[in-house]
């Protein structure tokens, strides 16, 4: 089960916006999982539009959190706004056991998210929207000097561009 769980019944979709808030236990259950220092807030507004079985979903995620500077491990406060827009759509039965079938995805269901019974995890596909939203590699506005002071090269000075103007120098 999630930390962000929110069920929905495709049969029972209301013609309203809705709103998701992550309160303070799922807000710090989730910093965990996704290795935050914290999050502050997490929402998201999202339309549902039913589609025969699918249920289209559109609408935005917001969020405050504070990570890890990847350089310095500073805490680094970030603010996240994301559009959202999946597709749920019901599971469908597997072949034979063993049998591997080769699936060919178009563009547009790359977003698709199955789902088994008669419910979907709206909270869930928020959650797994905020994971790709964080940067891993954030840095903080001292992440400069403590490269420089660890004897870390910066890009400019790395790589075969590098080489080849110190080729040019000479």
């Amino acid at each position: 089960m999630s930390e962000f769980s929110r069920m929905i019944d495709p049969r029972r979709i209301e013609a309203r916006p809705y709103r998701l808030e992550a309160n303070e236990a799922e807000r710090a259950a989730l910093a965990e999982r996704f290795g935050l220092v914290a999050i502050g807030r997490l929402e998201a507004q999202v339309e549902l539009e039913r589609d025969g079985e699918a249920v289209d979903a559109t609408g935005e995620l917001e969020a405050e959190i504070v990570q890890s500077c990847a350089v310095t491990g500073e805490d680094l406060p970030v603010s996240i706004r994301e559009p959202l827009a999946f597709r749920f759509v019901p599971e469908q039965p597997r072949g034979g056991e063993g049998e591997e079938e080769e699936i060919e995805l178009e563009a547009g269901e790359l977003d698709e998210i199955p789902y088994a019974d008669s419910q979907f995890d709206l909270g869930e596909a928020v959650a797994q929207s905020l994971a790709l939203a964080i940067d891993p590699y954030a840095t903080g506005p001292n992440a400069d000097a403590a490269r420089k002071q660890a004897g870390l090269l910066d890009e400019d000075s790395t790589g075969p561009f590098a080489a080849l103007k110190g080729l040019k120098k000479e």
